[in-house]
């Protein structure tokens, strides 16, 4: 902290927040009050000397977003020098700034708008997670950098086959033969984790027992959605970012649209929801009633997700495995 400038108490100190805009291959970092901001890569290295340098300016408190396990390694980092460190749902943030007259976005102005944030909010510090809930995400984040391998290969291939004479197409065929090999050795590698680790078995088989919910969709809550079981149906829903938002104003009601939450979270949560519509016989008929009524297929799909993570909630909260609904009597 600072000594205060001519014209004020020159006993006082300013209390100094930190915001991280927080990307895969870099951070950017902002100071409140005094809007200084820099850029700095996501190695090992760089994040060492980023919290190094936080530390010496002994911050009241540094917030970043949850960004898919990218903020992970930058939490570890500043834990090591025991700064006061929270994560804040972006859904928050940017009411926040629009409460401020702030619609751009950037990665400095979005920053900066969480140092302020963290000035004029309240915020609590988070608890990091420990080594077995690390090796969780990590394991979670790198399976789904192999699911955008593959897709992206897959790709690539498709195009390919448009050549007969193309040279490459065994090269990427071998490629994606090793990525779904790979893909499996993970899989398994997340089951016996969680296995060998009491506090997640009967999660995982609770969650298990809803139609639709598989292994990584299990694995993906387990390690990005810690608070699942302890909020209200809303809470939750909000905190993924599967609630629907109004749009209206005056006599003019506009479509409604998700935003924020947790995208990794959103997007296995979408696919299961994509599985549960064919097999899971709630959802079937729940997203058979909305294309009735004129839902297009993306709306009723994200509808069965906010259905899909209040019912896991719920099945958390009393322990109690998932029931096919009654048929209804005559």
């Amino acid at each position: 902290m600072r000594k205060a400038g001519a014209g004020g108490d020159p006993h006082a100190e300013v209390r100094m927040f930190v915001g991280i805009d927080v990307a895969k291959a870099t951070v950017v970092v902002a100071l409140h009050p005094s809007g200084e901001t820099w850029t700095t890569g996501t190695s090992a290295k760089e994040l060492r000397a980023l919290a190094r340098r936080l530390a010496a300016l002994r911050p009241a408190h540094v917030v970043l977003e949850p960004t898919g396990g990218y903020e992970l390694p930058v939490l570890m980092a500043l834990g090591a020098q025991a700064l006061p460190v929270s994560l804040v749902a972006p859904a928050r943030v940017r009411e926040y700034a629009r409460s401020h007259g702030q619609f751009a976005k950037t990665d400095v102005l979005d920053a900066r708008m969480l140092a302020r944030f963290a000035a004029e909010r309240p915020v609590q510090a988070v608890t990091l997670p420990d080594a077995a809930h690390r090796t969780l995400m990590q394991l979670v984040a790198r399976r789904r950098q192999l699911d955008e391998m593959l897709v992206a290969e897959r790709l690539r291939l498709d195009q390919q086959r448009l050549f007969p004479d193309s040279p490459v197409v065994a090269d990427i065929e071998e490629t994606i033969a090793f990525l779904e090999a790979k893909g499996r050795d993970l899989d398994r590698q997340l089951q016996a984790h969680i296995a060998a680790h009491p506090q997640w078995r009967e999660t995982a088989a609770l969650l298990r027992s809803v139609p639709g919910i598989g292994p990584v969709t299990v694995a993906t809550l387990l390690a990005f959605l810690p608070e699942l079981g302890t909020l209200s149906r809303r809470e939750i829903a909000a905190l993924v970012g599967v609630a629907p938002l109004a749009q209206d104003s005056g006599a003019w009601h506009g479509r409604r649209h998700i935003r924020g939450g947790r995208a990794d979270v959103r997007r296995v949560l979408y696919m299961a929801a994509l599985t549960a519509a064919h097999h899971n016989p709630a959802l079937k008929a729940f997203y058979a009633r909305l294309r009735a009524r004129g839902k297009t297929t993306k709306q009723a799909l994200t509808a069965c997700s906010r259905k899909l993570i209040v019912v896991c909630n719920t099945i958390l909260k009393t322990k109690q495995p998932w029931q096919a609904p009654r048929p209804a009597t005559a």
